[in-house]
């Protein structure tokens, strides 16, 4: 089989199969995913595109974060903007990539569009979510290190994935719908830091509802756009691992369950980091003061994204491993959104300390890992680690959420966690409503 062939089959897997642990997953997410969504609607980018979206009219048959509807497209584009321009959503480096804000506005979109019922809205996700680390898995690490945004590109696979599934497409409209995706996925890193990098969120679930609505229309496209002659994964990796990555496809084994969930925010490459030198400073007392010298050692992937030496700005802050260190050793919090000013990235005793890091790749360190030694200045060496591939167990990570969800929201994130605690008892309309109101 071809990774054409499992995405139909998973397109089309019945629900009675998904199981009960990766549906917890996808509430989990749903719930973040909203969280996140409602936090970032006064980040000016989402007021520009919400403002753009409405302005164009057309059917108002699904809900746009901050107020208002508009056509399932438009809606997903704005939605998905906004629900990662705060970068605290999800992340699966199983792609390095971010499955809730490129996929979960695609479906609910549609399923406002169409009627469904809220389930029917997380299952669509899930296997969208499913279909989009699987894709990304197959492109391999050389299209992200290349410059290829994952969310963006093959979160665009996994938001047509969950579109068509919503609009009902028989095998052969969800074959076209994927094969149109794979010439309209797009999405770079060199966005990151500016309002781009939300953006590509944004145009991952809006290619998914377009591609899928052409297709149940009658559109036509190649046989195989994804892995065919010319198409999506033959032009965008020199180096593509199809092989192995469906030797366990669903319903048996989801990858998905091995999401990770931002408790920092800022880029999640830097997190295992910021957990490390936070174990290091309560062990060994540290302060900025007693520390001589700091390296760092990282996957070589993040050495382009989160290694900005000398951010210009709050968002940028976020990927720069040289603040992100001097900030946990000073005890300034990294949960808190509101942290990220343009005035910390000025901040001159931030930069002093700045100086004081190094950071080098090494191929001994994974995606999820990161470790390196403080030098004090009374000439002790504090070694330091963390690795972010443990499961968390369920009960303390719906804590960790619902504790993060209240910190970005107050009051209104309970009545969020509500609703998602009784997903079955609710239509897609009624989550679109927790998205305006």
């Amino acid at each position: 089989m071809t990774t054409l062939s499992h995405l139909l089959d998973l397109a089309a897997l019945p629900a009675a199969e998904i199981p009960d642990s990766a549906r917890t997953m996808a509430q989990f997410s749903l719930f973040d995913w909203m969280v996140c969504g409602r936090a970032g609607v006064e980040e000016p980018l989402s007021g520009i595109l919400r403002a753009y979206v409405l302005a164009e009219g057309g059917r108002h048959v699904a809900s746009v974060l901050g107020g208002g509807q508009a056509p399932a497209r438009a809606a997903a584009l704005v939605n998905g903007a906004t629900s990662h321009a705060l970068d605290y959503d999800d992340t699966h480096f199983g792609h390095v990539g971010h499955p809730s804000v490129g996929i979960y506005p695609a479906a609910l979109a549609v399923g406002e569009e169409m009627g469904c019922r809220a389930v029917e809205v997380a299952e669509a996700f899930l296997l969208g979510a499913e279909a989009s680390v699987r894709v990304g898995m197959v492109l391999g690490a050389v299209h992200y290190n290349r410059g290829f945004h994952q969310t963006a590109t093959a979160g665009a696979f996994g938001a047509t994935v969950a579109a068509g599934r919503l609009y009902g497409l028989t095998r052969d409209q969800m074959r076209v719908a994927l094969g149109l995706c794979a010439t309209r996925a797009s999405g770079l890193k060199s966005q990151f830091g500016t309002m781009g990098k939300p953006y590509n969120a944004g145009i991952a679930a809006a290619n998914g509802v377009e591609c899928a609505a052409l297709a149940r229309a009658g559109f036509t496209s190649a046989d195989d756009g994804v892995m065919g002659p010319q198409g999506f994964v033959l032009t965008h990796s020199d180096h593509p691992v199809e092989a192995g990555v469906w030797d366990a496809p669903p319903p048996h084994s989801f990858v998905f369950e091995d999401i990770k969930y931002k408790l920092h925010a800022c880029c999640h490459g830097t997190h295992a980091m910021i957990e490390g030198l936070a174990t290091a400073l309560r062990q060994h007392n540290l302060t900025p003061e007693r520390v001589a010298k700091l390296h760092l050692r990282t996957s070589p992937r993040w050495l382009s994204v989160c290694d900005i030496k000398r951010p210009r700005t709050g968002l940028e802050v976020k990927f720069s491993y040289a603040w992100l260190a001097g900030m946990v050793l000073a005890g300034i919090p990294t949960a808190a959104e509101r942290t990220y000013t343009d005035a910390l990235a000025a901040d001159p005793t931030l930069a002093k300390f700045a100086e004081k890091i190094t950071v080098s790749g090494s191929p001994n360190v994974g995606d999820m890992q990161a470790e390196g030694e403080i030098l004090l200045t009374d000439g002790t060496l504090v070694p330091f680690g963390h690795d972010l591939a443990a499961r968390i167990d369920s009960a303390v990570l719906e804590a960790s959420l619902r504790a993060k969800a209240f910190g970005l929201l107050g009051g209104a994130a309970e009545r969020l966690w509500d609703m998602v605690a009784n997903l079955p008892t609710l239509s897609a309309a009624d989550l679109g409503l927790g998205l305006r109101s």
